[in-house]
């Protein structure tokens, strides 16, 4: 899986859009949208501001890449 697809399934077992997801990472929701499609690779503190968003660690996103 790829960290876009893990971070969308993520999104979704969280129960949020990716609206609500950009306004709690403090991003656009256009860019969770490329993020998701592997379009954008997020940087290092943006990846953690969306995993702190979804309530989970960025270290179990990319556990699941690798």
């Amino acid at each position: 899986m790829t960290l876009g697809g893990e971070l969308k399934k993520a999104r979704l077992a969280a129960g949020v859009t990716q609206e609500e997801l950009a306004f709690k990472a403090e991003i656009s929701r256009n860019y969770v949208s490329l993020l998701e499609l592997d379009e954008k690779s997020p940087t290092v503190q943006v990846l953690l501001r969306i995993c702190k968003a979804l309530g989970t660690k960025a270290s179990k996103i990319i556990s699941r890449v690798e």
